[in-house]
C-alpha cells in the first residue's frame, strides 16, 4: 500500500477560547493535486501552519510522508515547500539572494545551491530580474519568486496558499502550467485558493472546510455532476446545506 503524502487525524487547534480547527481528519495520496477550500476564517491557514510547524496544536496528529510533523519537525519540514499568501521575503534583498538564502536554510552546499538558483530563475522566467531587490518586482514576479523559493530544496510536497492572488490572467495561466508540470513530475500539491476556476482546472480531489471542520471531501467530478460548477457546491456547503 502506497504511503500517503499527508495524513491528518483528529487535529484540534485553538487560539485562546477560539477553536480554529476542530477534529480535522483527511489524507492526501502521493502525487495528488489537492484543493483545500473554505471561506475566510474557516481554518485553512491554521491547518497549513500546523502542517508546516509555524503553529503548534493541542490534539491529533499530522504525518508528512509518514513523518510526525510535531515530534520530528525538522525531518518533516524538509519534505515540504511552502508558498505563503503574503510576500514574506526581505524587501531590500536581491532576488537571487532570496532563493540562495532559502537554500542555505535547508543546508544545501554553496555551489549546489547556486546551480539550483540559476535553474529556478530560468524555469520561472526570472533570470533578467535576479539582481533586482524584491521590492522592485511587480506583483506577478513576486508570486513567481515566492513559488521558486518554495522549490529550492526540491520538496516532495508543495503547499500553496493563494499562489495566484493579485496576478493578471496571462500570468495566472503561466503559473498553472508550471504547477501542472510539477504535478506531472510527481510533486504532491496542496492548494488553497479563492479562485474556484483555478481549483476546477488543477485539482483532482477537493476538501471544503467550514467553521473549523471538514464539511465534505471528494473527487472533483463529484462536485461537478450534471454540468454544475464547483461554485454551486461550494456555496451550498459553506451555508451548511448538502449539495
Amino acid at each position: 500500500m502506497m504511503q500517503n503524502a499527508v495524513e491528518i487525524t483528529h487535529l484540534r487547534k485553538s487560539y485562546g477560547k477560539h477553536i480554529a480547527v476542530d477534529d480535522l481528519s483527511f489524507s492526501i495520496p502521493r502525487g495528488e493535486f489537492f484543493g483545500f477550500l473554505g471561506p475566510n476564517g474557516a481554518g485553512k491557514t491554521t491547518t497549513i501552519h500546523c502542517m508546516t510547524g509555524i503553529a503548534t496544536y493541542e490534539e491529533g496528529s499530522i504525518k508528512i510522508f509518514g513523518i510526525d510533523a510535531k515530534h520530528d519537525y525538522r525531518k518533516a519540514r524538509m519534505r515540504i515547500g511552502f508558498s505563503p499568501q503574503e510576500f514574506n521575503a526581505g524587501m531590500f534583498t536581491k532576488l537571487w539572494q532570496v532563493l540562495d538564502y532559502m537554500g542555505g536554510y535547508y543546508g544545501i552546499p554553496k555551489q549546489k545551491r547556486r546551480r539550483r538558483v540559476e535553474q529556478l530563475l530560468d524555469q520561472f522566467g526570472l533570470e533578467e530580474h535576479k539582481d533586482k531587490e524584491f521590492r522592485e518586482l511587480s506583483g506577478g514576479y513576486k508570486r513567481r519568486a515566492i513559488l521558486a523559493r518554495a522549490m529550492v530544496h526540491d520538496p516532495d510536497l508543495l503547499i500553496l496558499d493563494e499562489p495566484t492572488a493579485g496576478v493578471d490572467v496571462e500570468l495566472r495561466h503561466e503559473l498553472w502550467a508550471h504547477l501542472r508540470e510539477l504535478n506531472k513530475k510527481g510533486k504532491t500539491i496542496f492548494l488553497t485558493s479563492h479562485y474556484l476556476e483555478e481549483v476546477e482546472m488543477l485539482c483532482n480531489r477537493i476538501a471544503i472546510i467550514n467553521k473549523g471542520k471538514i464539511a465534505v471531501v471528494g473527487a472533483k467530478n463529484d462536485f461537478m455532476k450534471d454540468g454544475k460548477r464547483l461554485e454551486e457546491a461550494y456555496l451550498k456547503v459553506t451555508k451548511g446545506e448538502t449539495y
